[in-house]
């Protein structure tokens, strides 16, 4: 389990007010670029519910998943 850092969190709480992007790292698999919702708990689970920029797709991410989180500009 990845345990993310203040900044991190910082940067993921600023995000979701803003309506900004980040890119998210999660261990064996691609960046991805994301348009963070909400940050919530599920099943004991925080969980990122995002959307895809370019598609408008929804995604749920769990955070215990990620492995870096930075921002977009």
């Amino acid at each position: 389990m990845t345990q993310l850092s203040h900044r991190e969190y910082d940067t993921l709480e600023r995000a979701v007010s803003r309506g900004s992007r980040v890119a998210i790292s999660r261990p064996g698999r691609r960046e991805l670029v994301l348009i963070p919702l909400s940050l919530s708990v599920n099943e004991s689970r925080e969980v990122i519910k995002a959307r895809n920029p370019t598609t408008g797709h929804e995604l749920t991410i769990y955070l215990d998943e990620v492995e870096r989180i930075e921002a977009v500009t």
